[in-house]
C-alpha cells in the first residue's frame, strides 16, 4: 500500500494531463494514465539502489525506459503517436522539486549547494531524455529495417 498510493497519485496526475491536453478518447486517457503509474511504480521499485545521485540517475533512467516502450506499445495499439503516450507518462518523472531546491539555493544565495543540487536535478533530466530517445531510437531503427526487408521483397 506503501508504493501503491504515490503511483494511484501519478495515474490521476496523468489523467489530468491527457484532459488538458485535450484528449477526449477514455481508452487513450487509461492508457496514458497507466504509463504514467508504470512510470512511477518503476522508480520506486527500484529504490533499493539507493539514494546516492548515481542510483537516482539510474532509477530515472530505466523509469523512462519503461515509460518510452509502454508509449512504442500503446501507439502501435491505439494507432496514435507515441509522444502522446510518452509526454504525458513522463510528467511523474519530472524532477520538480529538485527543480525549486536547485532555485531555492540560488535566491538564498548559497552557491555550493545550488551548484550540488542543479547537477543533480540536471543528471536527472539527462537521464529521462536518454532512456526516452534510446527506445524512441531502437523502434525507428527496427522500423526503417523492417521496411527496407520489405522493398527488397518486393
Amino acid at each position: 500500500m506503501k508504493m501503491l498510493l504515490p503511483c494511484l497519485y501519478a495515474f490521476l496526475g496523468c489523467a489530468t494531463f491527457s484532459v488538458i491536453f485535450e484528449e477526449k478518447r477514455l481508452r487513450i486517457i487509461l492508457s496514458c494514465s497507466a504509463t504514467g503509474f508504470v512510470a512511477w511504480l518503476t522508480y520506486l521499485l527500484f529504490g533499493f539502489l539507493g539514494a546516492s545521485i548515481r542510483m537516482q540517475t539510474v532509477r530515472y533512467f530505466l523509469a523512462a525506459v519503461v515509460v518510452a516502450l509502454l508509449s512504442e506499445m500503446f501507439a502501435r495499439i491505439h494507432k496514435s503517436p507515441a509522444t502522446l503516450f510518452l509526454t504525458i507518462g513522463i510528467i511523474p518523472l519530472v524532477p520538480g522539486a529538485g527543480i525549486y531546491y536547485t532555485m531555492e539555493a540560488l535566491l538564498n544565495g548559497s552557491l555550493s549547494l545550488f551548484a550540488r543540487r542543479g547537477l543533480e536535478t540536471a543528471a536527472c533530466a539527462g537521464a529521462i531524455a536518454v532512456g526516452c530517445s534510446l527506445v524512441s531510437s531502437v523502434f525507428r531503427m527496427c522500423s526503417a529495417a523492417r521496411k527496407s526487408s520489405a522493398l527488397r521483397e518486393e
